[in-house]
């Protein structure tokens, strides 16, 4: 057992050696090793390594240049991966959980993973438990829906077990730690879904990307393996010719950088949000962040400054010796709320007259406080409308005014009755109303202007609070929410249909309890929402983990910052409007970006599954391609990827890319096909067949580049002038390498034909691709009609 003054600097040291140590939680990011791991050993640099083994078996050393290409984005991929690690460990480093602890009869503040078994700690409401011990004094409720999905909180006396991973609700409490590490209850469990293989859902866009890799992958071994047969067997051609169609196939049908562009640009996504003090816990939720419609907020804290005031009380009798009772009442407190700390500073500055006989920690579930001090001296605090029950109209002419001016209410009182053993309903009969105890918080300067940004974007804002709605809604009209006069008591909700309704048409909800405000977020995301939820306190703590993207305050309570996506270490609410710009600027631009790497992927695969039946090869040398690849996808990609993008994001992810990357698949497709064509039946060579292609697939890529820079902007307008320049000039300056050689009279008159057409072709293309877009979506909406 630990002696009442804590552990000694010798029993830490013996406990450390061993093993007996509360080691961290893995961290939110990769190690240095998975990072480098996951970018060397994919698939698709497996397939690479095998191509350019087929080529260098047949000696063709310069067509292997696309290694270069895999090489640097594996670099690159590494290089901000570790960047992004090395911002977000040390903002976690920062934010680290802190706890009291007794040692040497001192006490102290510990990191979390700085203690061992036996160490004696104290726990306050909404502090999180680090790990399991036993209470050794004081009181409190713990609330272990993190871990049995019960959200009642549990009451915890003296002997009675903490088990890690849930949180304080109210009270506090002195405990000891029994089980520590490895062998904790949240470790255990954490360890059971590692072997399950839990894994944090991802958004559309990762789940799409997956889907699309996936299925290129499986057609990649099928279709090579068809190509260089047909080419070495059926046209009898040579081998290094063979293998080098084949490799060109396959090459320009693996989106090679497209995967990389992404974790890229989530990665500099968390730098970004990193330098603003956003501590994101999950990379998934930047993607979230760029659907989010609905933005759910908590009163206190995230539209208000979380410091309390309290003003003077507000007599209901005259009862005499109402601040003795006030100063008893919050003299001997220990406050570990916003709350409770502005009644301390107010009534209980001094030394209190009298210890209570008996104290009840505030229950968020009933809404109150008690303590007895003697015989017909058993005194309650909490919501005036919950305490008084049928017996509100009574405070109505006292409590209207200052609910109207958005002040947060408690109502004191005298309980003529025995308090009962658990915490439970007390009955309104029973109850000497005493005063109202208004208090207030200042609306952050920033709020204003960070709704009214949401309100632009077509973000709907709902405010869910504990508080009495009358209150929060004068706070959120302060505010300038729009429809903040709209608002409902969850307390009338009692049904699940009431609540779906309200949760539509109202904007600001009232005394809604820890699970309605759970209930609120998951109606909003069945009539197909995207959710984010902003607070800072336990009462949040379960729909901060049921939405699409969770947001805390860091000065709020630990547990909040615990279970969230995003952590604001500075809680500074005016960030949002760059946090959700930060998601739509990775969403948008890898879109768009993903449209060029597509446009390859289809026109290569077309063309491969054409060549099958045509008696010529694959018009293609890999090196060429490469070329093509460089100037017009891997750096514009790369550029426009991390540029400015605000937009809102629409539609399906994968749906946006095919529409925007088929009009150029299916030009490059028909163009090259004719001119390989004629240029056949002209009798040109191979060679020139192959310049013919080339140069037009690079204009092609020109033509679909400049659509992508649309509207220029200066910087635009120099990547598609630079991508342009170095494409031209690389076929011409490198011509001899790419093996592109001088084209006769009839071949300069095909090519110049077929450039001449590609504008027209590309138009005639979109134009195509629009319509059959925009008639498949009439023909959605009427099959949701019928249905």
């Amino acid at each position: 057992m630990t002696s009442p003054q804590g552990l000694t600097a010798a029993e830490v040291a013996a406990r450390r050696q061993q093993g007996k140590i509360n080691r961290p939680p893995k961290s939110p990011t990769k190690t240095v090793g998975e990072i480098v791991r996951d970018n060397v050993c994919t698939y698709f640099n497996l397939v690479f390594l095998v191509l350019a083994v087929m080529l260098a078996l047949v000696r063709s050393w310069l067509n292997m240049g696309f290694l270069m290409v895999v090489v640097c984005n594996t670099v690159i991929g590494v290089a901000q991966q570790l960047r992004a690690k090395h911002t977000i460990d040390a903002l976690t480093l920062v934010s680290a959980r802190k706890v009291r602890c007794l040692r040497g009869g001192t006490w102290t503040e510990c990191l979390s993973e700085e203690l061992v078994q036996d160490d004696v700690v104290e726990f306050a409401a909404g502090d999180q438990i680090v790990a399991d011990a036993v209470v050794l004094d004081g009181e409190a409720q713990a609330n272990e829906s993190l871990i049995s999905g019960e959200a009642r909180a549990v009451a915890k006396r003296p002997g009675e077990e903490l088990r890690s991973g849930s949180f304080l609700a109210a009270g506090r409490c002195t405990a000891r730690l029994t089980h520590v590490g490895a062998e904790s209850y949240a470790n255990r469990l954490t360890d059971a879904a590692r072997r399950d293989g839990h894994k944090v859902p991802k958004g559309e866009m990762m789940r799409s990307l997956d889907k699309l890799i996936r299925g290129i992958g499986l057609m990649l071994v099928p279709v090579g393996a068809a190509l260089l047969y047909k080419q070495y067997v059926a046209l009898a051609m040579d081998l290094r010719s063979s293998v080098e169609g084949t490799v060109a196939a396959l090459v320009g049908m693996i989106p090679e950088g497209l995967y990389l562009l992404t974790s890229v640009a989530l990665a500099v996504g968390m730098i970004r949000l990193a330098r603003r003090r956003v501590l994101t816990q999950d990379m998934n939720c930047i993607e979230t962040l760029a659907r989010v419609d609905v933005l759910c907020v908590d009163k206190t804290g995230t539209i208000t400054e979380s410091v309390m005031v309290a003003d003077d009380p507000v007599p209901l009798r005259g009862q005499p010796g109402l601040d003795d009772i006030l100063q008893d009442y919050y003299g001997a407190e220990q406050p570990d709320n916003d709350t409770g700390r502005a009644l301390k500073e107010r009534f209980g500055a001094g030394a209190a007259a009298r210890q209570p006989l008996r104290s009840i920690p505030f229950n968020t579930a009933y809404k109150y406080s008690a303590k007895t001090f003697g015989a017909g001296q058993t005194y309650v605090v909490g919501a005036p409308d919950v305490l008084a029950g049928d017996r509100r109209g009574e405070l109505a002419p006292a409590l209207a005014p200052l609910l109207a001016q958005g002040r947060r209410v408690l109502l004191l009182a005298r309980y003529n009755g025995e308090l009962p053993a658990e915490p439970g309903p007390l009955a309104p009969e029973q109850l000497v109303f005493l005063a109202l105890l208004p208090l207030q918080n200042r609306v952050r300067p920033d709020a204003p202007e960070t709704f009214a940004y949401f309100a632009r974007q077509g973000v709907q804002i709902k405010v869910i609070s504990g508080d009495a709605p009358a209150a929060v809604s004068h706070v959120a009209a302060a505010a300038g929410i729009a429809g903040a006069q709209r608002w409902a008591g969850a307390a009338a909700l009692t049904d699940e249909g009431a609540l779906a309704r309200a949760a539509e048409e109202w904007t600001v909800f009232g005394r809604v309890t820890p699970e309605q405000k759970r209930k609120l977020v998951g109606i909003l995301q069945a009539k197909g929402h995207t959710v984010a939820m902003v607070g800072d306190g336990v009462n949040d703590v379960l729909a901060l983990k049921d939405a699409d993207c969770g947001i805390a305050m860091a000065s709020g309570a630990q547990a909040a910052s615990q279970i969230a996506q995003l952590v604001l270490l500075d809680s500074d609410f005016s960030v949002l409007p760059h946090v959700v710009a930060e998601g739509r600027r990775v969403i948008n631009n890898i879109q768009r970006s993903a449209s060029l790497f597509l446009v390859k992927n289809i026109f290569s695969l077309l063309l491969a599954l054409i060549s099958l039946g045509l008696p010529v090869g694959y018009p293609f040398q890999p090196l060429q391609l490469s070329l093509i690849a460089a100037v017009t996808i891997g750096l514009p990609s790369f550029v426009l990827a991390l540029e400015p993008n605000r937009d809102r994001v629409q539609g399906r992810f994968m749906h946006n890319v095919l529409h925007a990357a088929l009009p150029g698949g299916l030009t490059d497709f028909l163009l090259v096909l004719l001119a390989q064509g004629i240029a056949y039946s002209l009798g040109l060579s191979a060679e020139a067949r192959a310049t013919v292609c080339t140069l037009t697939a690079l204009t092609v890529g020109v033509l679909i580049l400049l659509r992508v820079c649309r509207p220029f902007t200066p910087l635009r307008r120099a990547l598609w002038g630079s991508c342009t320049v170095l494409g031209y000039a690389g076929a011409v300056l490198l011509a001899r390498w790419l093996e592109l050689v001088p084209l006769p009279g009839r071949g300069l008159a095909l090519l110049a034909a077929v450039l001449a057409s590609a504008p027209f072709v590309l138009g005639g293309f979109t134009r195509l691709v629009d319509a059959a877009w925009d008639a498949a979506r009439a023909w959605r909406r009427a099959h949701r009609k019928t249905s």
